[in-house]
């Protein structure tokens, strides 16, 4: 068991890395908001989802309703369940309930990728390795941010914002070099974004993504439908 969770703290460590700079814009964003070093710590420690958390702080600093934070996390975040179900295909057998459970809180993107990459079944303590150690990334970063945010100069703290954002565009391009769904989602939902802000003011940021991102997805599902591998081999 510890050489299992020692092998996974060693796959996490670059994502533990790339977390850590991440995060640290995140950490600089919630403190502009008007939070504490310790309250962007939390919000790190409590949701591994780099897009969730710039989108509920959003909803934060704009004094949005319960209602509409629950709404946007759903959108957001849906897409850590799908994932969740992909990687039960592999689990070892030790992953019992309480053991699923527990690992559920660390899937993110990274560690899914890392995890969908293995030979061997999952275990637990693999998993909890790599977990571990990207959230340590990922907290650390962001408490070192929200530090940096209160004692940095504005035009520097502001510079510094442009990290998270970087690492949500370095998400979308290289899929969208390949893909021309994916690259027309992003163009739709960036442009509904824009004329929600423009246009309908007084509708909240967090709805705004929720039916940019919602509509965007129905489009490209209409207009890009993904083929069905089994249909075509058949065919063939």
């Amino acid at each position: 068991m510890k050489s299992k969770f020692l092998r996974g703290i060693t796959h996490g460590i670059p994502i533990c890395l790339g977390y850590l700079s991440v995060s640290f814009g995140f950490g600089i964003l919630a403190v502009k908001a008007g939070l504490s070093v310790f309250q962007a710590a939390a919000i790190s420690a409590t949701n591994l989802t780099s897009a969730g958390q710039k989108a509920g702080l959003d909803v934060i600093a704009a004094g949005g309703a319960i209602i509409e934070m629950i709404l946007l996390q759903l959108t957001i975040n849906i897409r850590y369940s799908l994932m969740a179900l992909s990687l039960s295909q592999k689990l070892d057998k030790r992953f019992t309930t309480p053991h699923r459970l527990l690992a559920s809180y660390g899937i993110t993107d990274e560690i899914f990728a890392v995890c969908s990459a293995q030979k061997e079944p999952l275990t637990p303590a693999y998993m909890y390795g790599m977990i571990f150690i990207a959230a340590v990334g990922w907290v650390t970063g962001t408490a070192l941010g929200a530090a940096a945010g209160e004692l940095l100069p504005a035009a520097v703290s502001t510079a510094m914002e442009i990290v998270l954002y970087g690492m949500f565009i370095a998400i979308v391009i290289p899929p969208a070099k390949k893909q021309h769904g994916v690259l027309f989602a992003a163009v739709i939902a960036a442009a509904l974004s824009v004329m929600f802000k423009f246009a309908v003011p007084a509708l909240s940021e967090g709805f705004a993504m929720m039916i940019s991102a919602i509509a965007s997805a129905l489009l490209t599902a209409l207009i890009f439908p993904v083929k069905d591998e089994e249909g075509e081999a058949e065919a063939v």
